[in-house]
């Protein structure tokens, strides 16, 4: 028996086409020093038709011709986003917090053919240039920014707005392309080594939107307002610019203004219903909201129904924190790279109580049912599932990766340390997983504290840290120790005005945690050193500790 359905493909272009007619009313909101700036989804699909002619004609962009973009989230990286998958070539968002070096190795590596820039971060691109190869032919700018910092560019250097000026705004879009060939491409952050290629097809950005939109998830509707403060250079912002041209869910785009003061005003003003971002940028906003200011009367933030934290675990005093002073609800949810990001998200089970929900609230959430998980032990064994047993989280799907580029007329690459022979991805993460499918994780696999042959979580040590009113921000390592291997190193931000000594901060955790997972190291630090996308670069920490930079206090050491 054979099926009965239709083969239609699921495209970027479909996602297009539906976007910019069905759901032409909704709009998007750019941030700028001047104010917002609106367009609506059938303007942005006008627009992204006039840039697939500039790129066809214009820069000669065929389908095995890479189009890179180093740009905020704004309406033009939006444009960017559909058109080019939609007319059947590759965009590649390039993160603009790399370090020139990597940004230039992951350039050459993709053979990027042109990039749209936005035009503040030209003086990064412009460092950057020395050092690429010369496939790269076209610089595109998007707004203002000082063009003379590209005077030695070989190439062709345009203008945004004056290459899409007077093109036709009905684009013959790809809507029949194989859906399993590429759409997007996206660099890890390389904190272990170089950064490696994550090629998504149109087939998974298209299934991941569902998933996004799914009431079991975001549930983006037309009548939500979407801002996703998590970077589109980033996992593509979690799958939210995609997912919100499908469901009708307008876009309120943060541009660069991520600080805390402007991310309250936009909210208070244009009045979001759901945002995404990683734990730092809210833990700075939760002191924004909380701060006494000269303002007559605080931020409303009442229209946000959820926030989405993901990128690494979210201390549980923070999600307190916004529901209890401020009525947000925090939604914790896991990925990575390698799985377009949607992992899992932070459902909740009915008929429980306030408390009772904060156990699964803490937990990283439930696996959709198109990702399939499973916990690797230390010698390859299945560990069950039973909420206690630890084991390294190994998952497969629709939208998870089951190679790396290998770069251009290379085969992919699949490492035995990131893919198992029978092709499931190693995250990297331990964790345990409880029966009815909830994962809690206890840290990534090379941050664990091996410590007399027992494991101690940074991620639980950090997490009753920052439960501490004065702290900031937390952060804990894995350090030398001569009698039991490792030990923990414990990194605290204070918060302004705090009164309490780091003997006091011991003693705090000391009633939350065994007395042998302790830390005796201590140390103030102005800030936890961050990764291009937000998480804590624990490396950068155990360096400093091992090249004796660290101011350092011993107490209760045996």
């Amino acid at each position: 028996m054979f099926s009965t359905m239709q083969d239609v493909p699921l495209t970027v272009a479909r996602i297009l086409s539906h976007g910019a007619t069905i759901n032409g009313r909704a709009t998007v909101t750019t941030w700028t020093e001047t104010g917002p700036e609106v367009r609506t989804f059938a303007e942005v699909g006008a627009r992204a038709a006039q840039l697939a002619y500039a790129l066809r004609d214009e820069l000669d962009i065929t389908p095995d011709r890479l189009v890179a973009s180093l740009m905020w989230n704004n309406a033009d990286h939006l444009e960017a986003y559909l058109a080019v998958p939609a007319m059947g070539s590759v965009l590649h968002t390039l993160n603009l917090r790399l370090p020139a070096a990597q940004l230039a190795f992951i350039i050459n590596h993709a053979a990027d053919h042109a990039i749209i820039v936005s035009g503040s971060v030209l003086p990064l691109l412009a460092g950057v240039l020395p050092h690429l190869a010369p496939t790269l032919r076209h610089i595109v700018v998007s707004g203002p920014g000082d063009r003379s910092l590209l005077a030695g560019f070989a190439g062709t250097v345009h203008d945004y707005e004056e290459l899409i000026a007077g093109r036709p705004t009905d684009y013959p879009w790809q809507e029949e392309l194989d859906e399993r060939s590429p759409a997007m491409i996206c660099y890890t952050s390389g904190t272990t080594g170089d950064p490696k290629g994550v090629v998504y097809s149109h087939r998974s950005v298209y299934l991941h939107c569902l998933q996004v939109n799914s009431a079991a998830t975001f549930g983006l509707t037309s009548r939500d307002i979407a801002l996703p403060v998590v970077p589109m250079f980033h996992v593509g912002a979690w799958g939210i610019p995609h997912a919100a041209f499908m469901s009708g869910a307008s876009l309120l785009m943060p541009d660069r203004f991520l600080q805390p003061k402007p991310l309250a005003t936009m909210i208070e003003q244009i009045r979001p219903t759901v945002s995404a971002a990683v734990p730092t940028i809210w833990n700075g906003l939760l002191d924004e909201l909380d701060r006494p200011t000269d303002r007559q009367a605080p931020y409303d933030t009442s229209s946000l129904r959820q926030v989405v934290i993901g990128g690494s675990a979210c201390p549980p005093a923070l999600m307190r924190g916004f529901q209890e002073r401020h009525g947000i609800r925090v939604v914790h949810a896991w990925g990575m790279t390698e799985t377009s990001p949607l992992g899992t998200y932070g459902l909740v089970p009915s008929g429980l109580s306030e408390e009772e929900e904060w156990a699964y609230r803490v937990t990283q959430g439930v696996f959709p049912a198109s990702v399939q998980a499973r916990l690797s032990g230390p010698g390859g064994e299945r560990m069950p599932h039973d909420g206690v047993s630890a084991g390294e989280l190994e998952v497969r799907g629709p939208w998870i990766a089951g190679a790396y580029y290998g770069g251009a007329d290379r085969e992919p690459e699949r490492p035995e340390d990131k893919f198992t022979e029978d092709g499931w991805l190693r995250t990297g993460d331990v964790g345990v997983i409880t029966p009815d499918g909830f994962l809690t994780l206890t840290d990534r696999a090379k941050d664990v504290i091996k410590s007399g042959g027992e494991w101690i979580s940074s991620v639980e040590l950090e997490n009753q840290l920052m439960a501490h009113p004065e702290v900031a921000e937390a952060a804990v390592v894995a350090v030398p120790d001569e009698k039991w291997g490792e030990r923990p190193l414990a990194a605290v931000v204070l918060r302004s005005g705090a009164t309490v000594d780091l003997r006091g901060l011991r003693v705090f955790l000391a009633e939350r945690v065994a007395s042998w997972q302790l830390p005796e190291r201590w140390a103030l630090v102005e800030s936890v050193p961050k990764t291009s996308v937000g998480k804590f670069d624990k490396k950068v920490i155990r360096a400093a500790y091992a090249a004796e930079e660290l101011t350092v206090t011993v107490l209760g050491k045996e």
